[in-house]
């Protein structure tokens, strides 16, 4: 494919730029309300144009230059962890650019040949449905940001979450682009085009922010539980070196014997991965964990590996959550990752016997979903980025959780932007659900979350820390929890509709 036109290389790059700076760690919500402004632009431009061929080159350059931006922290985190990092970075950002460039074409051509159809509703309706559809393909499912996540630091505006989740968002900021570039780029009647558009634009915003006062007012939440959190700062690779590995396991324990000396805690978590191995080969440690547990009286989440054997050849290995009650007894009912990281953790369709690479690519899939804790302080749990899907959590409220536990290690990030669009991600979940969430991360961001997105008691990235805190939750079942991700399925339905209506068009 060639390059782009060079009249588009401006708003390609303004437009990466724009989207990029949206996330975090740059914390300028107002940006989100024109950040695709750019691709609107471009979109204009090949309709003016009746360039239906050349929009799909427009759409591709322009999602390969944003998400090479907003994604640059997989080549810089993860080159130290492989080279193959290069591989995933180039296959991801070029995959989610053929998103973009089929979404450019399908918007064009439905203006062209459906020019009733605003573009006020096809443009929102087709960005939202690609981002569905990138967290709902398989194996190469990665939907690590979308663009309603870009207004987790302004949490008041996006309180309405718990009705629409945040493709509900999503859309909203894509609709108000759009409105705002027909707004200041009118073709007839200036002023009353440009009132026509940018007054509803403020309308809406008003209204997101008089529903987010009125739900901090009058949303009831209670304090649910104390819990610890231990934030060991453990390098990736030393925790893992054999001489070493037992004095990870000491400083966990010696952590929470610190926790509990400080205030009488419910729980205390500890980050994915906190054991470095499996309990099979090191039954010590099993031993130990249970014994800081009943020894404190406290109940404790570590993330470690697991295992099932299928026979003495055959097992499976897992990414998984122990939970140990206050007496030292192990839940058998142990948490297994649903969500794995593409390639680092499965590669993308080939079944886990077949990969043979340590640490690499084999890890199983979990299927259950256990419920830890006591009554009234109930919880599910979340490992690394699976804050990025919105269904566990709005499953575990359906089964009774209280509150949300998200472990996770985020060391191989480094300091990029990583780690906090990771943490910006959670905001959104406990807003969706209406849960507090209680954050343990082996080198930060280490935090408690309210049922409002908002977040306290937060570490700093790459240091020792232990901290305590109460965790605050909501007893509501939201709309969301209860009707799932209606807008994601509405703008794929619309989206669907409207791609089959041009191909009805084309037939005789």
């Amino acid at each position: 494919m060639i390059g782009p036109p060079r009249r588009a290389i401006g708003p390609i790059a303004l437009g990466a730029v724009a989207l990029a700076a949206s996330y975090p760690p740059f914390n300028l919500p107002l940006l989100s309300f024109v950040a695709v402004a750019p691709a609107v632009l471009l979109i204009r431009q090949a309709v003016r144009e009746e360039d239906v061929a050349g929009a799909f080159g427009l759409g591709f350059w322009y999602g390969l230059a944003a998400q090479a931006l907003v994604l640059n922290w997989m080549i810089v985190a993860l080159w130290h962890f492989t080279p193959l990092a290069a591989l995933g970075y180039l296959g991801t950002i070029t995959l989610e650019a053929l998103w973009s460039g089929a979404l450019f074409w399908l918007v064009v051509r439905v203006r062209l040949r459906l020019p009733a159809v605003p573009l006020a509703v096809t443009f929102p309706a087709a960005w939202t449905a690609v981002e569905w559809a990138i967290g709902h393909q398989g194996d190469i499912r990665f939907p690590w940001l979308g663009l309603g996540t870009s207004l987790a630091d302004a949490p008041l505006l996006v309180q309405w979450a718990d009705i629409a989740g945040a493709r509900g968002v999503t859309f909203w900021l894509a609709w108000c682009s759009v409105m705002i570039v027909d707004g200041l780029l009118p073709t007839v009647g200036a002023r009353r085009a440009t009132a026509r558009r940018l007054v509803p634009v403020a309308l809406t915003v008003v209204a997101a922010l008089g529903y987010g006062l009125w739900r901090e007012r009058t949303l009831p939440t209670r304090p649910v539980a104390v819990v610890g959190l231990v934030q060991p700062n453990e390098g990736f690779w030393e925790k893992w070196q054999p001489e070493h590995e037992d004095s990870v396991v000491a400083k966990l324990i010696r952590l929470t014997h610190q926790l509990k000396g400080q205030a009488p805690l419910d729980l205390v978590l500890w980050p994915e991965a906190a054991i470095p191995g499996y309990f099979v080969n090191h039954p010590q440690w099993d031993e130990g964990v249970a014994r800081a547990a009943e020894d404190d009286h406290l109940p404790i989440l570590t993330g470690g590996l697991d295992v099932e054997f299928s026979d003495r050849a055959t097992y499976a290995y897992f990414n998984a959550a122990f939970y140990y009650d206050s007496t030292g007894n192990r839940d058998p009912s142990v948490y297994h990752k649903h969500y794995l990281v593409p390639v680092v953790e499965r590669v993308p369709f080939i079944p886990p016997p077949w990969i043979h690479l340590k640490w690499f690519g084999g890890f199983g899939k979990g299927e259950r979903l256990p419920v830890y804790g006591r009554p009234g302080a109930r919880f599910g749990v979340l490992i690394c980025y699976e804050s990025a899907f919105e269904d566990l959590p709005r499953a575990y409220r359906r089964l009774g959780a209280d509150f949300l536990v998200n472990i996770t290690n985020d060391a191989w990030f480094g300091r990029t932007s990583a780690p906090y669009q990771h943490e910006s991600m959670l905001r959104m979940r406990a807003i969706e659900a209406r849960m507090g969430v209680a954050r343990a991360a082996n080198s930060g961001i280490s935090e408690f979350v309210d049922p409002f997105g908002r977040a306290y008691a937060a570490t700093q990235l790459g240091t020792e820390a232990i901290v305590a805190d109460h965790v605050r939750t909501s007893d509501v079942t939201t709309l969301y929890a209860r009707w799932g991700d209606w807008v994601g399925l509405c703008s794929v339905l619309t989206t669907l509709g409207l791609a089959g209506f041009l191909v009805r068009r084309r037939q005789p």
